[in-house]
Protein backbone atom coordinates (compact mmCIF):
# COMPACT_ATOMS: atom_id res chain seq x y z
CA UNK A 1 0.00 0.00 0.00
CA UNK A 2 1.55 3.15 -1.00
CA UNK A 3 1.16 4.76 2.17
CA UNK A 4 3.59 7.75 1.29
CA UNK A 5 1.55 8.97 -1.06
CA UNK A 6 -1.36 9.89 1.28
CA UNK A 7 -0.75 12.00 4.82
CA UNK A 8 -3.38 10.44 7.14
CA UNK A 9 -4.00 13.97 8.60
CA UNK A 10 -6.87 12.85 10.80
CA UNK A 11 -8.10 8.80 10.95
CA UNK A 12 -11.82 8.13 9.70
CA UNK A 13 -12.62 4.87 10.71
CA UNK A 14 -16.05 3.18 11.22
CA UNK A 15 -17.96 0.30 12.03
CA UNK A 16 -18.24 -2.01 9.00
CA UNK A 17 -21.20 -3.82 10.36
CA UNK A 18 -24.01 -2.93 8.98
CA UNK A 19 -26.25 0.27 9.47
CA UNK A 20 -28.93 -0.35 11.33
CA UNK A 21 -30.65 2.76 10.46
CA UNK A 22 -30.00 2.20 6.56
CA UNK A 23 -28.24 5.35 5.91
CA UNK A 24 -24.27 4.27 6.21
CA UNK A 25 -23.31 7.54 4.90
CA UNK A 26 -25.20 9.61 7.67
CA UNK A 27 -23.08 7.74 9.97
CA UNK A 28 -19.89 8.47 8.36
CA UNK A 29 -20.80 12.30 7.76
CA UNK A 30 -21.48 12.07 11.62
CA UNK A 31 -18.55 11.02 12.32
CA UNK A 32 -15.98 12.85 10.54
CA UNK A 33 -18.40 15.58 11.88
CA UNK A 34 -17.43 14.76 15.40
CA UNK A 35 -13.70 14.22 14.03
CA UNK A 36 -13.71 17.88 13.48
CA UNK A 37 -14.57 18.70 16.74
CA UNK A 38 -12.33 16.81 18.32
CA UNK A 39 -9.48 20.01 18.67
CA UNK A 40 -12.05 22.25 20.72
CA UNK A 41 -14.54 21.07 23.46
CA UNK A 42 -16.89 24.37 22.51
CA UNK A 43 -19.14 23.90 19.58
CA UNK A 44 -17.36 24.77 15.66
CA UNK A 45 -18.28 27.24 13.13
CA UNK A 46 -19.41 26.35 9.81
CA UNK A 47 -16.29 27.72 8.56
CA UNK A 48 -14.30 25.79 10.81
CA UNK A 49 -15.81 22.65 10.32
CA UNK A 50 -15.76 23.42 6.64
CA UNK A 51 -11.97 23.47 6.69
CA UNK A 52 -11.53 20.74 8.85
CA UNK A 53 -13.63 18.96 6.36
CA UNK A 54 -11.75 20.28 3.27
CA UNK A 55 -7.92 19.43 4.69
CA UNK A 56 -9.00 15.59 5.86
CA UNK A 57 -7.37 12.67 4.19
CA UNK A 58 -7.19 9.32 4.61
CA UNK A 59 -9.47 5.91 4.07
CA UNK A 60 -12.38 4.05 5.95
CA UNK A 61 -14.53 1.74 5.11
CA UNK A 62 -18.50 1.85 5.18
CA UNK A 63 -20.84 -1.12 4.86
CA UNK A 64 -22.34 -0.78 1.43
CA UNK A 65 -26.00 -2.00 1.50
CA UNK A 66 -28.30 -4.01 -1.37
CA UNK A 67 -29.78 -1.66 -3.77
CA UNK A 68 -27.41 1.38 -4.77
CA UNK A 69 -24.43 1.34 -7.02
CA UNK A 70 -20.98 2.32 -5.35
CA UNK A 71 -21.31 5.54 -7.09
CA UNK A 72 -24.52 6.50 -5.74
CA UNK A 73 -23.51 5.46 -1.99
CA UNK A 74 -20.21 7.72 -2.58
CA UNK A 75 -22.40 10.39 -4.37
CA UNK A 76 -24.61 10.29 -1.15
CA UNK A 77 -22.08 10.46 1.58
CA UNK A 78 -20.50 13.22 -0.08
CA UNK A 79 -23.48 15.01 0.23
CA UNK A 80 -23.88 14.31 3.59
CA UNK A 81 -20.13 15.63 4.53
CA UNK A 82 -20.60 18.69 2.55
CA UNK A 83 -24.27 19.29 4.05
CA UNK A 84 -22.64 18.55 7.81
CA UNK A 85 -20.06 21.06 7.23
CA UNK A 86 -22.59 23.41 6.45
CA UNK A 87 -20.81 23.77 2.91
CA UNK A 88 -22.83 25.20 -0.07
CA UNK A 89 -23.52 22.71 -2.82
CA UNK A 90 -20.87 20.82 -4.96
CA UNK A 91 -22.02 22.92 -8.02
CA UNK A 92 -20.83 26.07 -6.31
CA UNK A 93 -17.40 24.40 -4.97
CA UNK A 94 -16.57 23.37 -8.68
CA UNK A 95 -17.39 27.07 -9.56
CA UNK A 96 -14.53 27.82 -6.68
CA UNK A 97 -12.46 24.92 -7.51
CA UNK A 98 -12.54 23.73 -3.90
CA UNK A 99 -14.46 20.19 -4.69
CA UNK A 100 -14.58 17.69 -2.04
CA UNK A 101 -12.10 14.55 -3.13
CA UNK A 102 -13.88 11.42 -2.38
CA UNK A 103 -13.24 8.43 -4.13
CA UNK A 104 -13.90 4.32 -3.46
CA UNK A 105 -11.51 1.78 -4.03
CA UNK A 106 -13.04 -1.11 -6.34
CA UNK A 107 -16.70 -1.34 -7.58
CA UNK A 108 -19.55 -3.49 -5.55
CA UNK A 109 -23.03 -4.59 -7.76
CA UNK A 110 -26.27 -2.86 -6.75
CA UNK A 111 -27.06 -6.19 -5.60
CA UNK A 112 -24.47 -6.99 -3.73
CA UNK A 113 -23.66 -5.44 -0.03
CA UNK A 114 -20.54 -5.60 1.56
CA UNK A 115 -17.21 -3.43 2.66
CA UNK A 116 -16.70 -0.32 0.31
CA UNK A 117 -13.36 1.41 0.99
CA UNK A 118 -13.52 4.73 0.31
CA UNK A 119 -10.49 7.66 0.58
CA UNK A 120 -11.02 11.15 1.19
CA UNK A 121 -8.84 13.97 0.13
CA UNK A 122 -5.01 12.91 -0.41
CA UNK A 123 -6.38 9.29 0.73
CA UNK A 124 -7.83 9.16 -2.45
CA UNK A 125 -4.24 8.05 -4.18
CA UNK A 126 -4.10 5.50 -1.77
CA UNK A 127 -6.99 3.44 -4.01
CA UNK A 128 -5.37 1.91 -6.76
CA UNK A 129 -2.98 0.13 -4.01
CA UNK A 130 -6.54 -1.34 -2.60
CA UNK A 131 -7.65 -2.47 -6.02
CA UNK A 132 -4.28 -4.43 -6.84
CA UNK A 133 -4.99 -6.26 -3.13
CA UNK A 134 -7.00 -9.85 -2.58
CA UNK A 135 -10.35 -9.69 -1.79
CA UNK A 136 -12.77 -12.13 0.17
CA UNK A 137 -16.60 -12.61 -0.87
CA UNK A 138 -19.17 -15.16 -0.40
CA UNK A 139 -21.88 -15.97 -2.95
CA UNK A 140 -24.96 -17.98 -2.79
CA UNK A 141 -26.00 -19.48 -5.90
CA UNK A 142 -29.07 -21.77 -6.80
CA UNK A 143 -28.87 -24.78 -8.61
CA UNK A 144 -31.11 -25.72 -11.78
CA UNK A 145 -31.58 -22.62 -13.34
CA UNK A 146 -29.27 -20.10 -15.72
CA UNK A 147 -30.23 -16.14 -16.17
CA UNK A 148 -28.96 -13.58 -18.79
CA UNK A 149 -27.33 -11.47 -16.32
CA UNK A 150 -25.99 -14.62 -14.46
CA UNK A 151 -27.04 -13.52 -11.17
CA UNK A 152 -30.26 -13.31 -9.43
CA UNK A 153 -31.03 -9.77 -11.31
CA UNK A 154 -31.81 -11.25 -14.65
CA UNK A 155 -34.63 -13.28 -16.55
CA UNK A 156 -34.70 -17.11 -15.93
CA UNK A 157 -33.64 -18.39 -19.34
CA UNK A 158 -33.19 -21.95 -18.52
CA UNK A 159 -34.29 -24.56 -15.78
CA UNK A 160 -33.02 -28.49 -14.86
CA UNK A 161 -33.38 -30.80 -12.48
CA UNK A 162 -30.90 -30.20 -10.09
CA UNK A 163 -32.24 -33.26 -7.47
CA UNK A 164 -29.20 -35.64 -8.22
CA UNK A 165 -26.42 -33.07 -7.49
CA UNK A 166 -24.42 -33.76 -4.33
CA UNK A 167 -22.27 -31.82 -2.27
CA UNK A 168 -19.42 -33.74 -3.78
CA UNK A 169 -20.34 -32.65 -7.39
CA UNK A 170 -20.01 -29.21 -6.78
CA UNK A 171 -16.81 -29.38 -4.39
CA UNK A 172 -15.18 -31.64 -7.42
CA UNK A 173 -15.83 -29.09 -10.13
CA UNK A 174 -14.90 -25.92 -8.12
CA UNK A 175 -11.36 -27.03 -8.44
CA UNK A 176 -11.07 -25.82 -12.16
CA UNK A 177 -11.67 -22.09 -11.20
CA UNK A 178 -8.87 -21.93 -8.58
CA UNK A 179 -5.35 -20.83 -9.40
CA UNK A 180 -4.42 -18.50 -11.81
CA UNK A 181 -7.08 -18.71 -14.87
CA UNK A 182 -8.05 -16.73 -17.81
CA UNK A 183 -11.88 -15.44 -17.48
CA UNK A 184 -14.06 -13.54 -20.52
CA UNK A 185 -15.66 -10.39 -18.29
CA UNK A 186 -19.38 -11.32 -18.38
CA UNK A 187 -21.74 -8.28 -20.84
CA UNK A 188 -23.32 -7.51 -17.49
CA UNK A 189 -20.34 -5.85 -16.21
CA UNK A 190 -19.33 -2.79 -14.54
CA UNK A 191 -16.57 -2.79 -17.63
CA UNK A 192 -17.20 0.66 -19.46
CA UNK A 193 -17.59 1.16 -23.53
CA UNK A 194 -17.83 5.05 -24.38
CA UNK A 195 -18.28 6.03 -20.49
CA UNK A 196 -21.18 3.44 -19.73
CA UNK A 197 -20.98 0.32 -18.08
CA UNK A 198 -21.92 -2.65 -20.42
CA UNK A 199 -24.38 -3.93 -18.22
CA UNK A 200 -26.43 -0.37 -18.62
CA UNK A 201 -25.96 -0.68 -22.19
CA UNK A 202 -27.00 -4.25 -22.52
CA UNK A 203 -29.95 -3.49 -20.43
CA UNK A 204 -30.82 -0.42 -22.87
CA UNK A 205 -30.95 -3.55 -25.26
CA UNK A 206 -27.70 -1.63 -27.73
CA UNK A 207 -25.21 -4.49 -28.96
CA UNK A 208 -22.05 -5.18 -27.12
CA UNK A 209 -19.39 -7.09 -28.48
CA UNK A 210 -17.62 -9.86 -25.67
CA UNK A 211 -14.47 -8.59 -24.47
CA UNK A 212 -11.06 -10.88 -24.93
CA UNK A 213 -10.69 -13.30 -21.76
CA UNK A 214 -7.70 -11.67 -19.05
CA UNK A 215 -6.17 -13.32 -15.84
CA UNK A 216 -7.90 -13.85 -12.77
CA UNK A 217 -6.40 -15.36 -10.13
CA UNK A 218 -8.74 -17.17 -7.28
CA UNK A 219 -6.33 -18.32 -4.31
CA UNK A 220 -9.44 -20.66 -3.57
CA UNK A 221 -12.93 -21.15 -3.39
CA UNK A 222 -14.73 -23.43 -0.57
CA UNK A 223 -18.62 -25.03 -0.78
CA UNK A 224 -19.31 -23.33 2.71
CA UNK A 225 -23.16 -23.97 2.72
CA UNK A 226 -24.86 -26.68 0.61
CA UNK A 227 -28.93 -26.70 0.77
CA UNK A 228 -30.29 -27.24 -2.39
CA UNK A 229 -31.48 -25.43 -4.41
CA UNK A 230 -29.45 -22.97 -2.57
CA UNK A 231 -25.72 -23.25 -2.03
CA UNK A 232 -23.30 -20.86 -0.45
CA UNK A 233 -19.39 -20.46 -1.85
CA UNK A 234 -16.25 -18.54 -0.30
CA UNK A 235 -13.95 -16.73 -2.37
CA UNK A 236 -10.36 -15.25 -2.01
CA UNK A 237 -9.29 -13.67 -4.93
CA UNK A 238 -7.32 -11.03 -6.96
CA UNK A 239 -10.43 -10.44 -8.87
CA UNK A 240 -13.50 -12.41 -8.82
CA UNK A 241 -13.96 -14.74 -11.83
CA UNK A 242 -17.85 -15.20 -12.73
CA UNK A 243 -18.17 -19.15 -12.30
CA UNK A 244 -20.66 -21.15 -14.98
CA UNK A 245 -21.40 -24.39 -13.03
CA UNK A 246 -22.04 -27.27 -15.70
CA UNK A 247 -22.90 -30.76 -13.73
Amino acid sequence: MAAAEAEVVSPLIVDTAPDTSGTAEASVAASVAEAARTESQAPASKAALAAKLMSLSGVFAVHKPKGPTSAELLNRLKEKLLAEAGMPSPEWNKRQKQTLKVGHGGTLDSAAQGVLVVGIGRGTKMLTSMLSGSKRYIAIGELGKATDTLDSTGKVTEEKPYDKITREDIEGILQKFTGNIMQVPPLYSALKKDGQRLSTLMKKGKVVEARPARPVTVHSISLLKFQPPFFTLGFLCIALAVLELTL
